[in-house]
């Protein structure tokens, strides 16, 4: 019996003492980290990177929109497939995209230090099935960007911001804040300036105090600021070949290579009623050679053939903006107006490439097959001496104006009302060879059988009228739709014979104006 409790005794100790071990062994409760901070500084959605000083915000936007009776996101049908009316255009396009934006800032001895980029992901049908254009964008690899599965990511704005300056692909000094879109949702509505995905650039901003501020920067325009600079040697058709059955424009584009930037700047206002700027650049127009081959490829003869010599051209803008309309809480109104020598894409203006028009429409001339409406885009025309001309650049003149009244009907429903107006001018008179219209429309007319009643003008007019209402439930989901029309002023007279891009027939088209209309819908949740 003894044994016996000893024994128990034994084991009892045997257990505390084990359970005391355990107990000791026990992990002491973690204070809680603090994996996500947020950042105040620089409003809301910011945190700091976990182990540093750096807050960034993460965030942008999907949007899936179709337009009907034109291109994505609005473009209107005055070229291409879609300006002729033919079989291969496509009723309807669409686009999806989902854009990535990354925002940081560091505050540091000599200010903030910003780092922002943004990349679409995005998939749409690239136009029409057209053989001859399906491959546009890009040749190599359209069927995979086509196909199911497919898609391409694209580029907007990869900037740095330090001590006043900034680097990278931003948007310019020229440009307003709103850039083509006072109130509209297409990205097409041309009267001025419109550089919204960004273009290569440097740039300086001094805040003046009192909401003024001044910026100056330079501007690579290889991509965003050239339209065409023609030497109207050469006349090309439809298919690039020197002809007289050239059908939508003279000359071809004889643009050299990048010899210097685009000088550029404003003086702003910022003030709570709204905002005021006025905005100036400076445009170097250089030719490559006077002899070039027919699709304006250099030949043999090029070099020593010589080209003009080099012409700075410019733009500049004023630009006002209206807060706190008394038609309705948030209303206001936005107007810019820009008038450009040798630089028209200031003024032909999307946030792609500057247009150039060629619309089709019905005709009651007898023995015409239809009625035909163009504007060619340029910057700058040249006519060597070798071929009758002076030999020199002779520039382009453009201007234009576009806004837009923003009314908000409540917290839900807003409407815009939106349009546009521009003019593009060939300087001189026909018939004077020294002049840039005298050139273009005898390099235009040569060779061409023409009516009795045909004259020449290259000169054209544009107007845009449209209007938006959106819908948005709740906070960052909108629901929009947009109808707009383009209308063309086109100045010649009378009929000729032409040969336009197949499917077209060569037949007597009559020279008359034009337009369209589009719709576009869109869907579109911010984050």
């Amino acid at each position: 019996m003894k044994m016996v409790k000893s024994l128990i005794l034994g084991s009892a100790a045997g257990l505390i003492a084990m359970s005391g071990a355990q107990a000791a062994d026990l992990p002491v409760k973690a204070k809680a980290v603090e994996y996500v901070r947020i950042c105040s500084l620089y409003g809301a959605g910011f945190f700091y990177i976990p182990g540093t000083d750096t807050c960034i915000k993460l965030g942008g936007y999907l949007r899936i929109d179709t337009t009907f009776n034109g291109n994505v996101y609005g473009g209107p049908a005055w070229s291409g497939d879609l300006g002729q009316g033919n079989r291969y255009r496509d009723y309807f396009a669409g686009r999806s995209r989902l854009a990535l934006t990354v925002d940081t800032r560091t505050a540091t001895e000599y200010g903030v230090v910003r780092t922002f980029g943004q990349a679409n992901i995005q998939f749409n049908n690239f136009g029409t099935g057209n053989p001859t254009a399906i491959n546009t964008f890009p040749a190599s690899s359209a069927n995979g960007l086509m196909t199911a599965g497919g898609g391409y990511v694209a580029v907007d704005m990869i900037f740095l911001q330090f001590a006043g300056f900034t680097f990278g692909k931003s948007a310019s000094a020229f440009a307003t804040p709103w850039h083509g879109y006072p109130g509209n949702n297409n990205s097409f509505l041309m009267g001025g300036h419109d550089s919204v995905t960004g273009v290569n650039n440097i740039q300086y901003t001094v805040q003046f105090g009192n909401g003024v501020s001044g910026t100056i920067g330079l501007d690579d325009p290889t991509q965003y600021n050239r339209t065409n600079l023609l030497n109207l040697s050469l006349a090309a058709n439809a298919t690039g070949v020197p002809g007289p059955t050239a059908f939508a424009g003279a000359g071809v584009n004889s643009y050299g290579g990048t010899h210097a930037p685009d000088i550029v700047g404003n003086i702003r206002v910022d003030q709570a009623w709204g905002l005021f700027q006025i905005s100036g650049a400076a445009h170097l127009v250089n030719a490559s050679y006077n002899i070039l081959g027919p699709t304006g490829a250099p030949n043999n003869l090029s070099e020593i053939s010589g080209h003009p010599e080099d012409k700075w051209g410019g733009a500049v803008m004023a630009a006002l903006q209206i807060k706190n309309l008394p038609t309705g809480a948030g209303d206001d109104f936005k107007i810019d107006a820009t008038f450009a020598k040798g630089d028209t894409k200031q003024v032909v203006s999307t946030s792609g490439t500057s247009p150039s028009f060629a619309m089709f429409g019905s005709t009651g001339l007898a023995g015409g097959y239809q009625s035909i409406g163009f504007g060619q885009t340029a910057d700058a025309v040249f006519l060597p001496i070798a071929n009758g001309g002076t030999g020199d650049i002779k520039l382009v003149d453009a201007w234009g104006i576009r806004g837009a009244f923003n009314h908000n009907w409540d917290p839900y429903w807003s409407t815009s009302l939106w349009g546009s107006y521009g003019s593009v001018r060939y300087g001189g008179t026909v018939g004077d060879l020294t002049t840039a219209k005298g050139q273009w429309c005898a390099n235009y007319t040569t060779g061409k059988v023409v009516s009795a009643d045909y004259s020449c003008n290259p000169d054209f007019n544009f107007a845009q009228v449209g209007v938006i209402t959106r819908w948005t439930p709740v906070k960052n989901l909108t629901f929009s739709a947009e109808v707009g029309a383009f209308f063309l002023d086109q100045k010649f007279t009378g009929s000729a014979v032409l040969t336009p891009t197949a499917p077209k027939p060569t037949a007597i088209y009559e020279f008359r104006d034009q337009s369209t209309v589009f719709l576009n819908v869109r869907a579109q949740r911010n984050f």
